[in-house]
Parts: structure tokens; C-alpha cells; sequence
């Protein structure tokens, strides 16, 4: 379990490096790479098991680079992770 306040955090990142992510930034943008945007994303999740925040990772890179990516499993792994008593 985690403070929402931190999965909240990594949702919004990636939302936002979803919304600006297309397959030609690299070119546009000389030196960016997906894994930048990813380790940012998944920064808040540090905190978590690292098998766990090794999935939601991957998730967070799937996210941000398929448009058509159905982003409510996603959500929902946040969501299960969320410590309420906090």
C-alpha cells in the first residue's frame, strides 16, 4: 500500500506525457527517448515492491506509447495499491 497522493502523481504523469507523445518526437526532439518520460512517470512509485513498480512501469510505457491502449487497467492497478488510512 502507498499514499494516494502518489499514485495520483504518477497518473497525472503519465497522462501528460501521453497526451504529448508521438511516434516521431524523437526525431523532432534530439536526445528525447520514451524512457525518459517513463522514469519520470514511475518516480512516485519508488515506493512500492520493486516487482510492483516494475509492472506498473511497463504499463506507464504501454500508456504513453499506444494511443489505443485501454488506459483502465491502469487506473484500477493505481487504485488497488491506494493506502485509504492515510
Amino acid at each position: 500500500m502507498i499514499d494516494r497522493t502518489y499514485l495520483e502523481e504518477a497518473l497525472y504523469r503519465a497522462a501528460i506525457c501521453a497526451f504529448t507523445y508521438y511516434p516521431d518526437k524523437p526525431n523532432d526532439e534530439p536526445g528525447y527517448t520514451i524512457d525518459e518520460d517513463v522514469t519520470w512517470c514511475a518516480a512516485p512509485l519508488s515506493r512500492l515492491p520493486q516487482e510492483t513498480a516494475a509492472d506498473l512501469t511497463e504499463m506507464i510505457r504501454t500508456v504513453i506509447a499506444d494511443p489505443s491502449t485501454d488506459r483502465r487497467p491502469f487506473i484500477a492497478a493505481l487504485a488497488q495499491l491506494a493506502d485509504d488510512d492515510q
